[in-house]
């Protein structure tokens, strides 16, 4: 995708650059519950200060809605980060102010006075047209951090050049979020599983009682189209896990009875699902099979984390709850790349660019320009 990197930056010693960071890490009663965020932020910040270079970070936080909320403050990150880079200063959470989400210029001028380069290593922010994001390569010199530069190249990999069988496994709530990203991945695979809460309209669309279960009744005929066009190249359940009156727990097929609500796929679709997995060259998993948080309904997530992990194939997690299970269960560091990004991920699969790519191409490009 060229975007430019590091070594395309002028030289820093002595100079001040914005980092653009991903540190919107998980707080449990203000402690850092997963500090995966920081860490994978630490190769470009000694790059730069090898470099001879001052780094001030900024990231956001959570969802503070334009004002200060003292449940956001950047002070757990602050202090973790102090551990793992010293030397480092970071901003206050950017979404205390109105002017991020809303490119402001005003707010965009002061992010960059004082400073003379500006890196984006925000993969997970990338998709966000927000002033932290764009705003800074328009008058900075400006380049890719690692971790930014790692995931694109991974992620554009599976658009253009997948080692085949390309196999893709989505989860997640509903058909209508994942919509676009399901055509864009019809067009690049050989096999697209289905599961999770998305799995039931697809289900409605084949003709089957689907009981309580999430469901999407405007989504029903985009299903039934989908599964046409693309024939035996979409996977869904054929067994699930259901609930029921009294809290009662069973095994159930492809019907669903009224009064249940299937929260996981059942054992016979695990194996399935899992069969199709160990026999790719390039695996894509992005959103749980179930309500996995609840034990009762994690056997099919864990399968498919298991599985995914054990794949001979060159395998990529997506962000998000997909990344959470997989450290849930242990396997976090038996995949080929976890992605930081849930949103982003799945927008670059998408659309093939990102809001903050493009700025950063425009940077390199106004740069060339000038010399």
């Amino acid at each position: 995708m060229n975007l430019p990197q590091l070594e395309d930056l002028p030289p820093l010693d002595g100079k001040r650059v914005l980092l653009r960071a991903d540190f919107n890490v998980p707080l449990d009663d203000g402690n850092i519950t997963d500090d995966m965020r920081i860490r994978a932020a630490l190769p470009t910040i000694e790059w730069l200060q090898d470099a001879g270079a001052h780094v001030t970070a900024c990231s956001h936080l959570g969802r503070p809605k334009g004002k200060p909320d003292a449940e956001f403050s950047m002070d757990p990150v602050r202090a973790r980060l102090a551990e793992q880079a010293p030397g480092v200063e970071l901003l206050e959470n950017l979404r205390f102010d109105p002017g991020e989400e809303a490119d402001d210029p005003d707010f965009v001028a002061r992010l960059v006075e004082g400073h003379d380069a500006y890196v984006n290593d925000a993969f997970g922010a990338a998709h966000r047209a927000h002033a932290s994001v764009v705003g800074p390569p328009r008058t900075l010199p400006s380049a890719a951090g690692r971790l930014l530069a790692r995931e694109v190249e991974v992620l554009a990999g599976l658009r253009e050049s997948p080692e085949r069988p390309f196999v893709a496994i989505l989860g997640g709530a509903k058909v209508s979020d994942k919509l676009g990203v399901i055509k864009a991945l019809l067009e690049a695979v050989d096999v697209l599983v289905i599961g999770g809460g998305m799995c039931f309209t697809f289900l409605a669309a084949q003709g089957h009682g689907i009981g309580d279960s999430l469901f999407e009744d405007d989504q029903v005929d985009t299903c039934r189209s989908l599964l046409d066009a693309a024939g035996d190249r979409i996977r869904l359940p054929h067994d699930l896990v259901a609930l029921g009156p009294d809290d009662e727990v069973r095994p159930v097929g492809a019907e669903v009875d009224d009064g249940w609500k299937a929260l996981d796929i059942g054992p016979e679709t695990s194996a399935a699902f899992a069969e199709v997995v160990h026999d790719a060259r390039t695996v894509l998993w992005n959103g749980p099979m179930g309500m996995f948080e609840d034990e009762r309904f994690a056997a099919g997530t864990r399968a498919v984390a298991e599985a995914v992990a054990e794949a001979p194939g060159f395998t990529v997690v997506g962000g998000g709850d997909s990344a959470a299970a997989m450290a849930a269960f242990g396997l976090a560091d038996q995949v080929d790349h976890l992605s930081t990004g849930g949103g982003a991920s799945l927008e670059l699969l998408e659309q093939g660019d990102l809001p903050g790519l493009v700025a950063l191409r425009e940077a390199a490009a106004r740069e060339a320009g000038s010399s």
